[in-house]
């Protein structure tokens, strides 16, 4: 379990609870020692989470405090609900379900005001509702996939001047530049690093054969090949 899924999860425990939650539960419940919980604790109350106790007696939420799971600022949220809105507009239909199920789980446990402010940012990504829009969804979710499950495609994909030539690639990531789409990857064709824009290619399948990503054509090696030498992943 990632740490900040386990902050969360202790966060959650104590909420609403009108007496102690012993760490040994606490414990139990996460699958980890005690001396991790106590640790996780400190942490939460040097960052302002008002939990109160200490080992041996339990803990519980300050009386009268009453913060989201997450704990957002109002700035926050609006960039979660402003992200949702471009992912459900401009990604693939899988990551933009999983977008907007998410922004309604987060706004289901904020306190009043601030589910009242998610709902009046006024950025939006419109999503027009027209065949080649759901295609062009339906094309980004094959081709993460693809990137997801190291698998090699096949693509008839036609060039600036409308030539069309058959390509065998090995897909690594997805970028949105604002206006496009590019797919990364290691073209066999022309045995080195190229961009590929998914509106131009024609067809696409996968070939059956699972690539594993080799040093010299990784993610990390067409970073470097197209000038971008870090990548906050976080």
């Amino acid at each position: 379990m990632r740490r900040a899924d386990r902050l969360f999860l202790i966060i959650n425990a104590l909420r609403g609870r009108r007496t102690a939650l012993q760490a040994r539960q606490l414990a139990q419940t996460l699958g980890v020692s005690l001396r991790t919980v106590y640790r996780d604790v400190a942490d939460l109350q040097l960052s302002g989470v008002p939990i109160e106790g200490e080992a041996g007696v339990g803990y519980v939420l300050r009386k009268g405090s009453d913060i989201p799971p997450l704990m957002f600022t109002a700035n926050e949220l609006e960039a979660l609900v402003v992200g949702s809105r471009f992912v459900r507009a401009f990604a693939g239909t899988r990551l933009a379900e999983s977008a907007q199920t998410a922004l309604l789980k987060i706004e289901a446990v904020l306190p009043p005001e601030l589910r009242e402010r998610s709902t009046r940012t006024r950025i939006f990504a419109p999503v027009w509702r027209d065949p080649h829009r759901e295609d062009f969804a339906a094309l980004i979710d094959r081709l993460h996939a693809a990137i997801v499950g190291n698998q090699v495609l096949r693509l008839d994909y036609r060039d600036e001047g409308g030539a069309i030539s058959a390509r065998e690639i090995e897909p690594l990531c997805l970028s949105f530049w604002g206006g496009a789409w590019t797919l990364g990857a290691w073209c066999r064709l022309r045995e080195d690093f190229r961009n590929f824009r998914p509106d131009r290619i024609d067809a696409s399948a996968p070939s059956g054969e699972i690539f594993a990503e080799l040093p010299e054509r990784s993610l990390s090696g067409y970073l470097r090949a197209v000038g971008v030498d870090k990548l906050d992943l976080r």
